[in-house]
């Protein structure tokens, strides 16, 4: 299902418990303009931007079902709009600027420099919008239970000469209670032979190896003889998901704005739920989420302001997704 609206006003409108997972990526503070009223990410103050991104997800809280999970891309900007023109979300290849909404320098009412500086930011600040939100959140009663880092190996270049170029984003990862359905194996990745060798595999002289402690832990102590093929046994399986994820940018070839790459709503829709389960985003853009959701066998309700992207975007790209029911 896909509803064109308010997020807020459109969460508002739903059952409780009705989405297992929450998987998105907001219009960053101050960054861009779709032209469209009631648009989120043009309030005149940091502040103004957090207090309404908590009101859309206390609606989203309550939305999800008891063990449900968010996972919230954010990205950050700095107070002065000529430090941070290149710092959004990926602008899909070959498109303008201008096609791709972003604020000309100057004509940003949110970097207001006189309400920046009333508020305590000093020209090139950089704002740390994400933790903001991330701690407000907290406070508003979601369980904050990781950051994760998406480190971007082909970043958008900057002429910055006073600080290193920014090539990274955060995905917090939040839910409402203190359980809630994770699923670590359906994400695990790849572990090579070496890593394995280096978590406490030693040669015993004979045709087996030794691993020390329980559950291959290190503990030289109590050496634990494996089993033939059991060092194999854990390369297939995997290991536990680090918090840097490394992913490159991707443009949607439709879109005239920021998208992120596929890799991430997978990573997280997998994390949080079963085929079957409903995925929610309420500020789809391109649809990228809605997308891998179908793609995942999971249902899906998508929210966006913008009735163009609706109909010439999202409904387009979603119409012949095939599921995988494997």
């Amino acid at each position: 299902m896909i509803l064109c609206g308010d997020a807020l006003e459109e969460l508002k409108k739903m059952e409780p418990e009705t989405a297992q997972c929450c998987v998105t990526s907001p219009p960053y503070w101050g960054l861009r303009d779709y032209g469209v009223d009631g648009q989120i990410g043009l309030e005149k103050t940091p502040e103004l931007y957090v207090a309404r991104m908590v009101e859309v997800f206390r609606e989203v809280k309550r939305v999800l079902r008891k063990d449900g999970t968010l996972w919230l891309n954010l990205g950050d900007t700095y107070s002065a709009h000529k430090d941070c023109k290149s710092i959004g979300q990926t602008i899909a290849k070959g498109t303008s600027r201008e096609n791709a909404h972003v604020i000309p320098m100057g004509q940003s009412n949110s970097h207001n420099t006189k309400l920046l500086k009333a508020g305590g930011y000093k020209n090139k600040d950089l704002v740390g919008i994400p933790w903001m939100i991330a701690f407000a959140l907290r406070g508003d009663g979601w369980y904050l239970r990781s950051d994760i880092i998406w480190a971007k190996p082909n970043p958008i270049p900057e002429s910055v000469t006073d600080r290193p170029t920014k090539s990274h984003e955060y995905i917090f990862l939040l839910t409402k209670s203190a359980k809630y359905y994770y699923d670590a194996e359906a994400i695990m990745e790849p572990v090579t032979e070496s890593t394995v060798e280096r978590y406490g595999y030693a040669n015993d002289g004979g045709n087996q190896k030794i691993s020390y402690g329980e559950s291959n832990k290190i503990n030289r102590i109590n050496p634990i003889i494996e089993k033939p093929g059991h060092k194999e046994e854990l390369i297939a399986k995997g290991r536990n998901r680090r918090t840097i994820w490394e992913i490159t940018t991707k443009g949607f070839s439709g879109a005239h704005f920021a998208t992120f790459p596929e890799e991430i709503p997978t990573i997280c829709i997998k994390a949080g739920t079963k085929k079957g389960d409903i995925v929610l985003d309420p500020f789809a853009g391109s649809g990228t989420t809605l997308e891998v959701a179908k793609r995942l066998s999971r249902g899906y309700i998508g929210i966006e302001l913008n009735q163009k992207y609706v109909t010439e975007l999202v409904e387009p790209r979603l119409e012949n997704i095939d599921p995988l029911f494997a």
